[in-house]
């Protein structure tokens, strides 16, 4: 995000907070939504920490729900397959809805603040152009 346009907003007399409403916010929109979608992912695909927390069966996660279809000897693959269909069906529908947001997000992400960048010339060649 341009420190240019908070301080284009600051010189127009703006306040702190409808710089933050309607400068920063709308342009980080699609960042904050993009995040969001993965800390649900990740939530929603956590296996190890609700394995050590939750005791009781009946509040076992989705991902734990999946794993006791498969016992010591036997699995009963043709209903774990469908159940796993069933679980991957809420993320697909957040990644497809979601999806104009990871676009917008790389559009929004080419702009950047440009600073003046001064070459740097060697000595040797400072003390030629001096001497033409």
């Amino acid at each position: 995000m341009p420190k240019s346009l908070d301080e284009a907003a600051l010189v127009d007399g703006e306040g702190y907070f409808y710089i933050f409403t309607h400068v920063i916010f709308p342009l980080s929109k699609s960042a904050v939504i993009v995040v969001a979608l993965f800390q649900f992912l990740g939530v929603w695909n956590d296996f190890l920490g609700p394995l050590v927390y939750i005791n009781k069966e009946s509040k076992f996660t989705l991902a734990l729900g999946l794993q006791q279809f498969i016992g010591y000897y036997t699995a009963q693959w043709e209903l774990l397959m469908a159940a796993a269909t069933m679980v991957l069906f809420p993320p697909i529908m957040l990644f497809i809805l979601g999806q104009k947001y990871f676009i917008k997000g790389i559009a929004v992400s080419g702009l950047k603040d440009k600073k003046l960048v001064l070459p740097t010339y060697r000595k040797e060649e400072l003390n030629e152009s001096i001497e033409r």
